[in-house]
């Protein structure tokens, strides 16, 4: 039996990146989901690949009738809704001074509320007919190493933590348990300009001690497993996954002075 079996999941998203990694991941692993995402093309082609196994939404997460009417959607196609993945998000470099009400909102109203209203509306399903329920919300380092002409996308990511905390304390009583993932660079089309970057790319990896940027599936991986019944007494935890990115100081140091 697949991990997830029988379970029905909302990935948000999930045209992409990360969250196409935890459709692919939660779909092998036996669940049926809902996939939502503001791209629709990507999103329908993306989808057509799965069968009936995923139902495609198209919309954007800043909404909160669009999230109410994801959760809804996928108690109508499945049955139930037992899983969710928030991960849609943007990130977008502005220098601090440069920044305008909105490059700021955009980034509050979709990686914030994006996450929150998928989680509440969830949550409220769940709790209404008493079905126990796992959701992880998508972070990131940002949240607690903050980056350069990121102030907009480091707040938000820093918000998502107490989001994950928060949510965690109070569903509790009610058997759903919140978590989040804290991704570092991931090869995703959101930081080719690093990834794909030859003069950039370099010296980002001399800052990861694995040596490499992460996959989606290495993301993914630790997500299915958050939510499954497998991290059954794990709840309001994040999960950095940055192949240890936030470690601290790392590169071509010379260490020769520690030996005299």
């Amino acid at each position: 039996m697949g991990r997830h079996d029988g379970k029905v999941a909302l990935v948000t998203g999930a045209a992409q990146g990360i969250g196409l990694g935890i459709v692919c991941r939660l779909v092998a692993d036996g669940a049926r989901v809902v996939a939502l995402d503001v791209k629709e093309e990507e999103l329908t082609e993306v989808c057509a690949e799965f069968g009936d196994a995923v139902v495609p939404v198209v919309g954007d997460v800043a909404d909160e009738s669009v999230c109410s009417a994801a959760v809804a959607r996928c108690v109508e196609e499945f049955g139930s809704i037992d899983l969710v993945a928030a991960n849609a998000g943007i990130a977008l470099a502005r220098p601090f001074l440069q920044l305008d009400p909105e490059h700021w909102r955009r980034h509050q109203s979709i990686n914030v509320d994006g996450a929150f209203w998928c989680v509440l509306h969830a949550a409220r399903a769940m709790a209404d007919v008493g079905r126990p329920g796992s959701m992880v919300i998508t972070c990131s380092v940002n949240g607690f190493d903050v980056e350069e002409t990121m102030t907009a996308y480091n707040v938000s990511k820093g918000a998502l933590l107490t989001l994950v905390r928060s949510a965690a304390i109070d569903l509790g009583r009610h058997a759903i348990r919140v978590n989040g993932i804290a991704p570092g660079v991931i090869d995703t089309p959101i930081t080719a300009m690093i990834v794909k970057n030859p003069d950039l790319a370099p010296n980002y990896l001399k800052t990861i001690p694995l040596g490499r940027f992460g996959e989606p599936s290495d993301v993914a991986d630790v997500v299915s497993w958050l939510l499954s019944d497998e991290a059954r007494y794990v709840t309001g935890q994040t999960v950095v996954v940055d192949g240890g990115q936030t470690l601290g100081i790392t590169g071509e140091l010379d260490t020769s002075f520690s030996e005299k």
